[in-house]
């Protein structure tokens, strides 16, 4: 996601079934900016759970994942994921990624420099947009089903923190606290 054209942007990795998604501030929208957040995620995981938890990644066909053998192998050659691309001119491919990117631009309109950010400020920004409960999932939030399939202690890892309902915050004024 871009705030301003040439400024920072967000990498966005989205968990399909539980809904949950991740946000990772970079400088800028390169190639190894990508590589070097799941670099960091596999260090921080365990190589074993990065496996479980990414076995595929679905991206969009621009330039920050024209590196695929990057991402999907560490430096020594080890498979960490598999990595395939959605077709062009057909988001619908990422349709509840999308929908997470509008919650995204309730709390940081289109053209605001998400350089102005910290990655602290936006790890709360997704615990607030993975703490909002949904129908589809019984009304439980993102954040609870993930919690109860893979383990808070991935979570508090990936930096999220359940916010109560009646906490949620889906404005910029997430960013005031």
């Amino acid at each position: 996601m871009e705030g301003v054209k040439g400024g920072a942007v967000l990498l966005t990795v989205y968990f399909v079934q539980q809904e949950l998604q991740l946000a990772y501030l970079r400088p800028a929208n390169d190639s190894r900016s990508v590589i070097d957040v799941f670099e960091k995620l596999r260090l921080e995981l365990r190589p074993d759970i990065f496996i479980d938890l990414f076995p595929i990644l679905l991206a969009d066909n621009s330039s920050e994942f024209s590196n695929p053998k990057a991402i999907e192998f560490d430096r020594q050659g080890n498979r960490r994921t598999h990595l395939f691309y959605c077709d062009p001119c057909a988001p619908h491919q990422k349709g509840n990624c999308e929908n997470n990117h509008e919650m995204i631009r309730c709390c940081v309109p289109k053209g605001v420099d998400f350089g102005q950010c910290t990655q602290g400020q936006i790890n709360l920004m997704m615990s607030h947009i993975n703490s909002y409960a949904r129908p589809k999932l019984g009304n439980k939030s993102p954040y609870e089903v993930f919690a109860f399939q893979c383990g808070e202690e991935i979570l508090k890892t990936f930096g999220l923190r359940r916010i109560p309902a009646d906490e949620i915050i889906l404005t910029p004024k997430v960013f005031e606290k």
